[in-house]
Formats: structure tokens, sequence, C-alpha cells
């Protein structure tokens, strides 16, 4: 594949701890736990997407295992290997056993988006980093931490991943700009960062979305982009504050299905919404939230809970 072909998230994605975006503390944290490689413990971490988890954890395979990375790290999507047949099967067999020739400290299973694993399938994982600790090490990558059992918590460093900032988004979305010879405006690479809400991978690939049009510009950006995240789930909530639940479910639909917006984005992008359309409930409009914001953190069906979330709303308007 000829360079100019590649992904820009993926030609662009860092190789080195010192590489990665507004990570200081967890860079700090790891480099310490790097001078020792054969005493790293498993590792889980966790934030919102596009905050460099699954960055970090390929960094660290590679500085652990170097060149034989391909072969002693097995790593999987758990989001789409969640099944209690896939960790008992592949990662069991995988994990159990071990050749020192290549003089490695231990084989290396890297978990992505651990928590869509289920229960089961934890439970059965728990007992694998228990059996296997000695020669395998675990990474898991997570978007929320409450969705992993505590007993994999407890056997994990936790490393906190945070949402980036709009400059340090914008100064690298500038630095590609630059070495990709892009003609840029600083105002087109600030809405960049807003409509991606924080998502480096988002960003950068909207970043080339605009770039093939010849210039990162506000209207670029616009066409791109489409509607923002926050701008559609706005729109969700307006009509399911006038009592429209029907067409407020549809939209809620599409913001998960087609854009791709997290159900948790989804309900904190909502609350910050609903200030912009009316305040005569607004005690009761938090307490909503607040209710099914918990649903969510129990691992409850997050599209039937935002959907009894709208209904909600839209039963406020009856009330009026």
């Amino acid at each position: 594949m000829a360079t100019e072909d590649i992904m820009w998230s993926e030609k662009y994605r860092p190789r080195r701890l010192e590489d990665l975006i507004d990570q200081s503390t967890i860079v700090d944290g790891l480099r310490n736990l790097l001078k020792a490689p054969a005493a790293i413990p498993h590792l889980l971490f966790s934030g919102p997407p596009g905050s460099g988890k699954t960055t970090m954890a390929l960094i660290v395979s590679k500085t652990i295992l170097g060149p034989y990375v391909d072969d002693y790290a097995l790593i999987l999507n758990a989001s789409d290997e969640r099944k209690l047949e896939v960790v008992r099967e592949k990662i069991k067999t995988f994990a159990r056993y071990f050749d020192r020739r290549a003089g490695v400290p231990f084989r290396l299973v890297i978990l992505d988006e651990a928590d869509e694993m289920t229960r089961d399938a934890q439970t059965a994982l728990r007992r694998i980093m228990e059996d296997h600790s000695s020669y395998t090490r675990f990474i898991l990558t997570c978007n929320y931490s409450s969705d992993i059992i505590e007993p994999i918590q407890s056997r994990c460093t936790l490393f906190r991943f945070t949402r980036l900032a709009g400059k340090d988004i914008a100064d690298f979305l500038e630095k590609i700009c630059k070495n990709e010879k892009v003609r840029f405006t600083q105002e087109g690479l600030n809405l960049i960062h807003d409509v991606t809400g924080g998502d480096v991978r988002h960003a950068v690939n909207t970043l080339q979305a605009c770039a093939s049009m010849g210039e990162v510009s506000v209207p670029n950006v616009e066409k791109i982009a489409g509607i923002s995240a926050k701008a559609f789930v706005g729109q969700v909530i307006k009509d399911a504050l006038s009592g429209n639940f029907t067409d407020a479910r549809s939209k809620m639909i599409e913001c998960l299905r087609v854009y791709g917006i997290m159900e948790k984005d989804f309900i904190r992008f909502a609350y910050e919404a609903t200030g912009q359309f009316r305040t005569d409930e607004s005690t009761e409009i938090a307490e909503i939230f607040a209710k099914y914001d918990s649903r969510l953190t129990s691992s409850a069906t997050p599209e039937i809970q935002l959907s009894a979330l709208l209904a909600e709303l839209s039963r406020l308007k009856r009330k009026t």
C-alpha cells in the first residue's frame, strides 16, 4: 500500500510514549513501570473513545516484546469476541503456553473494549489471569471501568485516560496539515475538535476527509460533519420536550447506530441540551437524567433505557 493511501489515523498514530497527546501523567506512570518489564502488572486503560487507550496498549506491547510482538501478543476486540467460548478456547489456549527461547518476559493479551464482554466471560477471564499470570500479562481497555467486574479491576493497575483539550487536538491537526501540505484555517481545525468531542481518531479522519476537498475550512468541515453530535442530540431533546416521542426516538436510534455516538456521550449531550429549551421542570429533568444515567452505568440495555428517558421527557409536555 502506498503511503499516500494510508489512513491518516494510522499514519499518525503515536509509536512512542512521548508522542502521545496530553496524557503526561499516564506516560510518566507507564515509563516507570517499563523500567522493569518483567515485573509489570496487568493493566486496565479506561477512558472515552479516541483518547489513546489502544494506542498506548500497542506501544507497551512493542516496548516489551520488541520484534517478537507478532508471535507473543494476542490482540482481540472484546466487543466482537465477547462470548465465554472465546475466553475459554482462544484466550486460555494462548495464555497457558509460553516459550522463553526468544528472551521475552511473558506473553501479552490485549483485550480492546473489555467492558463489552459478558459477565460470564469476565469471570472466566479472571480465572485465567489468576492461573497464568506468571507467564502471561493482560492489557484491558474500556470506556467505563465500572463495567469491568471488581475481581478483574483489583488485579490490574488502572490508568484513566481523559478527553483531549481543544488546543491539543488543534495543534496536532495543524502538524498533520503542514506535513501533508494541506491548506487550513485555525477556525476549521477548532471546529473539527468541536464536532468530534475530543476523539483524536475521529478528528484525524474528519481532517483527512476535509483535506480531500482542498482546504480544511469551516464550510468544508460543516459539509463533512453534516451536523455535530451535540447539535444532533439537541434536536432529539427538542423533539422529546415538545412531546414528539416517536421522532425523538427515531433520531436517537440514528445517533447511536449511524453516527456512532456512545450512550454515555448521548446522555451527557442530552442533559446539556435541556438548558437550551426550557427551565420550568429543571428539577424533575435532572432527576430523570440521574435515574437513567445510573441505569446505563449498571449495564442496562442502552437503547431501551434511552427510549424510556425520551418517553419521560415527552410526558412532561402533557403536564403543561
